[in-house]
């Protein structure tokens, strides 16, 4: 079902305006380029509903996405998030980019066969997923988007 992923601003009034529209602005691309938490409810009902259909990969998503399967505790995960941030910041709207944390999310962690964190799932909008282990460095991130992702 899934497959590996070989990785190698006249007046003051009108000022104060525009200052308040920038931040609203900003606050909202902020909010979109974050990367974003998984229950396994949202899981379910944004990625892909394999409890419905166990034996078929359907990705629900409008664009591609990537999910981080890690844990609080563990280093190389702390190392990978903000570079995660940066990857959601630079992408934009592009792709969506999930976080599973395997502690919580027990159930779903096993569903996918984690057993090494971090883990990254990375899903196009056509064709089967593809798993990579490891906190892997940003460059080889940002191929693995664009080649399997977005098919650049």
């Amino acid at each position: 079902m899934i497959g590996m992923l070989a990785v190698v601003t006249t007046g003051c009034a009108r000022d104060n305006d525009k200052r308040k529209e920038k931040k609203v602005e900003k606050k909202q691309k902020t909010e979109t380029m974050n990367t974003i938490a998984l229950t396994k409810a949202d899981f379910l009902k944004r990625v892909a509903d394999y409890e419905k259909s166990p034996a078929e990969w359907k990705y629900l998503g409008d664009k591609p996405a990537l999910v981080d399967f890690y844990a609080s505790w563990c280093g190389p995960c702390k190392a990978l998030a903000p570079v995660l941030e940066e990857l959601a910041a630079e992408y934009g709207d592009q792709i969506y980019i999930y976080k599973v944390n395997t502690e919580e999310e027990q159930e779903l962690a096993a569903t996918f066969g984690i057993r090494s964190i971090p883990t990254l799932l990375f899903i196009p909008m056509e064709g089967k997923p593809q798993i990579a282990q490891g906190a892997l460095p940003k460059a080889m991130l940002k191929k693995a988007i664009d080649d399997v992702m977005l098919g650049k």
